[in-house]
């Protein structure tokens, strides 16, 4: 596999935060209320784009403005975050979404009892209007969360850190693997991807098994794991991988949880609809684990667990949501949890031994046994 095409260069943050903030100057100079216009990020303005395979915002539009009741806090709160990314990005500091809350929980005065912030679920959903109103990224205003997940394979990084250039090998990260950045766009490239598919793997504990055998070795492949719910970072890099023409092929648990993280990875969220394009890899095929396996393999049957309350409730919304529901062996999957009122996890496939794991993974790519 050749080396990835130069990633597109940062968008001029500083320069969309001032434009953003001389609106508003201009607004409240002229004497009119000061105002922006987003995107609207309600369920009934999420639509599912059949020909990209990817969910996405409608054009339903919403005003925010300052002479409002209802909006006039949410509308202070908006601008001191554009006004606080502002100064990161002149500074060029990144610092954390939690971090922003601390900058940001503050007395508006001596003789006002409120803060500016109380809690960061009053921060983080208007990080995200930002996003939508500047059509910025929150990396791009200098916002980083939690990393999470982590890769194995044949390929370089260079990170360009703390005025520094970085070259590191992944193929050398032993045991751990490394760990993937919250931005993996701006001042990093990933070079030298050797490989034949990309394989997410849900859990970090069958990562490490596979890790251990070897099996991104023996199969020339790049392993990566969520660690769970895949993060923003996570399926950027699902997706700058996919662009470099690697299949990529999800292995998760047989429940709703595990299947709806492989839709995350493949149509993007709801919650993230606005950015699908940057992080959906419709192109992915979900191999397993399928509670159809137990029919392939007798000894799942003795290894199947119980399915709770909130497990079946969560299973029938998956059937509620219409670009899961358009695909029968998905609805089958589904309803066969519901009937039987059981889950299986991927972790049973250690059953006859710890190495049927490789053989499953291997089996199901060379037959081409995908989930759509």
């Amino acid at each position: 596999m050749s080396d990835q095409k130069p990633a597109k260069q940062r968008k001029d943050a500083g320069g969309i935060l001032e434009q953003f903030g001389n609106n508003i100057v201009t607004d409240v100079n002229a004497g009119r209320n000061p105002k922006f216009v987003t995107l609207t990020r309600t369920r009934s303005n999420i639509k599912y784009n059949d020909k990209a395979g990817i969910l996405s915002l409608g054009d339903a539009q919403e005003e925010r403005n300052f002479l409002n009741v209802a909006q006039t806090k949410r509308f202070m709160q908006t601008i001191a975050i554009a006004a606080k990314c502002h100064k990161f990005v002149r500074e060029n500091l990144s610092t954390s979404i939690r971090g922003l809350f601390y900058q940001l929980k503050y007395s508006l005065g001596e003789d006002i009892d409120e803060n500016i912030f109380n809690e960061q679920s009053e921060s983080n959903p208007l990080i995200e209007d930002l996003e939508v109103a500047l059509n910025l990224k929150r990396e791009d205003l200098k916002l980083n969360a939690n990393r999470k997940g982590v890769v194995a394979g044949n390929m370089r990084v260079i990170d360009k850190f703390g005025g520094e250039t970085v070259e590191i090998d992944v193929s050398k990260s032993g045991r751990s693997g490394w760990a993937i950045p919250s931005d993996v766009d701006n001042d990093i490239e990933f070079a030298d991807v050797k490989a034949k598919y990309v394989l997410s793997v849900e859990k970090d504990a069958i990562w490490q098994l596979l890790n251990q055998d070897g099996f991104w070795k023996k199969e020339n492949c790049i392993l990566i794991s969520p660690q769970g719910q895949a993060s923003r970072g996570t399926r950027r890099l699902i997706r700058k991988l996919a662009d470099l023409d690697l299949p990529v092929y999800v292995f998760n648990d047989a429940d709703a949880w595990g299947w709806y993280i492989y839709w995350t990875i493949k149509t993007s969220s709801i919650n993230l609809a606005y950015m699908s394009k940057e992080i959906a890899t419709p192109e992915a095929k979900f191999i397993g684990v399928t509670m159809s396996d137990i029919e392939h393999y007798s000894f799942l049957k003795d290894l199947t667990m119980k399915a709770t309350d909130v497990d079946l409730k969560r299973a029938q919304e998956l059937l509620e949501y219409s670009w899961i529901n358009k695909h029968k062996p998905w609805v089958d999957e589904l309803n066969k949890v519901l009937k039987t009122k059981t889950k299986l996890e991927q972790d049973a496939l250690q059953g006859p031994r710890l190495t049927f794991v490789d053989d499953y993974i291997k089996d199901k790519i060379k037959n081409k046994e995908f989930m759509p």
